[in-house]
């Protein structure tokens, strides 16, 4: 295999740390912005929710752009437009100013994950395709672990507004390499034709490659009438129900409901994305090494899916928590095995899609209905907050709740793990056999 490939997955993982940096900056800078601007619960449940709103519809385009345009440039497009709507978030005077400057940020930060699949699924083979995964997905982690320290330090040196600035000038840097290093395998000079030989034989592609044929034998539209897409997106919502509390309101929670100090956000509080680094390559690694033991690609796909699920449901434990020690712990628990899930999760596109040419749309898809649950979880929380007088009560049961329903989800609603069945676009509709 062509060595280049852990290159490329890298590049992927570090635009992927930018992506959360500037994503979870608001959520960091909340306390000091609500003080200064006169922004409520509900306000700033609001804000925060405007990035998801376009985010999630965006997923839609961007995924089928990446499939005909290629992940180069689809990539640099989204991390240059995101970086530059982060440095001008320092500009906003408001709740409108802000509350528009998110939904553009969610506009350009929409490409990042189809694309991000699109290069795992082009560069490794299906053995190695949820470790690869797992890496340039730890990049949120990463980002989330990073952001916290990094935007606490700046808004203490220099304040909110200058966080911003900050962060987005990491993006532009990133953009540079980017277009200097990355290559489709079949366009790089440094991949031998051997390698490139092995590495398509070892991904057991199917016959159809041009996107353009594919397209025609499976239009986008088709793709939502597969029942393991719908469980797929499904999943996704529940685990990102979750995934979201950490991003948004978790430094919040931390403040109100614990009592931490800025220094104590920017050190204990990032407790749980830190664990929850290496616990997403573990995910990766152990659904790929079920797989070249012997196992099915669905048993071992599904094993890391559910058993993850089932985990975070921990998540509700830290009602009950004695002390924010072990507040912290189960935090660190819940937060490690929705990444130990996710590598999982972000194999899917490639291990199912009918083609090639398909990845970076089912991709998008399902990244579609996992971030309309951050609309979700964003406002529900506030405006839980707003009326039970700041109690993270409600909001932690409801999330542990959807642990296990995300865990029913992918046993019993995803089907085979297997590419869908290529079908006929004039059929009305897909034998129920087929429409796995």
């Amino acid at each position: 295999m062509p060595r280049l490939r852990w290159l490329m997955i890298g590049l992927c993982m570090a635009a992927n740390a930018i992506n959360y940096i500037d994503r979870a900056n608001l959520a960091v800078a909340a306390p000091s912005m609500s003080k200064e601007l006169g922004l409520d619960a509900t306000d700033m449940g609001l804000i925060l929710s405007g990035f998801f709103w376009t985010y999630a519809i965006m997923q839609l385009p961007f995924g089928y752009v990446a499939d005909r345009v290629g992940a180069r440039l689809s990539l640099v497009v989204a991390v240059v437009w995101w970086s530059a709507c982060t440095a001008l978030t320092a500009a906003g005077r408001g709740f409108l100013s802000l509350l528009g400057l998110r939904m553009l940020l969610g506009i350009g930060e929409a490409g990042a994950y189809p694309s991000f699949a699109k290069v795992a699924a082009s560069w490794f083979p299906r053995g190695e395709r949820s470790f690869a995964s797992s890496i340039f997905d730890s990049g949120s982690r990463v980002g989330s672990a990073l952001a916290i320290p990094l935007v606490s330090w700046v808004i203490a040196t220099l304040g909110w507004r200058e966080s911003f600035i900050v962060t987005g000038v990491l993006g532009f840097v990133w953009a540079v390499f980017w277009m200097w290093l990355y290559r489709e395998p079949e366009n790089h000079p440094k991949v031998s034709p051997e390698e490139l030989a092995r590495l398509r034989a070892a991904q057991d592609r199917p016959k159809t490659v041009d996107a353009a044929d594919a397209q025609n034998q499976v239009p986008w539209l088709s793709l939502f009438r597969y029942r393991t897409v719908w469980g797929m997106m499904a999943g996704f919502f529940c685990l990102n129900f979750v995934i979201y509390f950490f991003i948004t309101w978790f430094p919040t929670y931390l403040v109100k409901a614990r009592g931490f100090s800025l220094a104590e956000l920017g050190t204990l509080g990032s407790l749980p994305a830190l664990a929850s680094i290496p616990a997403g390559w573990l995910g990766g690694f152990a659904s790929d090494a079920l797989y070249r033991r012997g196992w099915s690609l669905t048993a071992a796909r599904k094993t890391c899916l559910v058993g993850g699920m089932l985990m975070s449901s921990v998540i509700t434990l830290s009602i009950i928590a004695p002390n924010v020690y072990v507040a912290l712990l189960c935090f660190a628990v819940a937060y490690g095995s929705l990444a130990f899930t996710a590598a999982s999760i972000w194999a899917l596109p490639g291990d199912v899609a009918p083609t090639p040419a398909h990845v970076a749309s089912i991709g998008g898809i399902q990244n579609f209905a996992s971030n309309v649950a951050g609309i979700v979880t964003t406002t529900f929380t506030g405006i839980m907050l707003t009326v039970t007088q700041g109690s993270f009560v409600i909001p932690l049961i409801v999330a542990g709740g959807f642990c296990l329903l995300g865990a029913f989800i992918y046993l019993f609603v995803v089907g085979e793990i297997a590419p869908l069945p290529v079908r006929d676009s004039r059929v009305p509709a897909l034998r129920p056999e087929a429409a796995r």
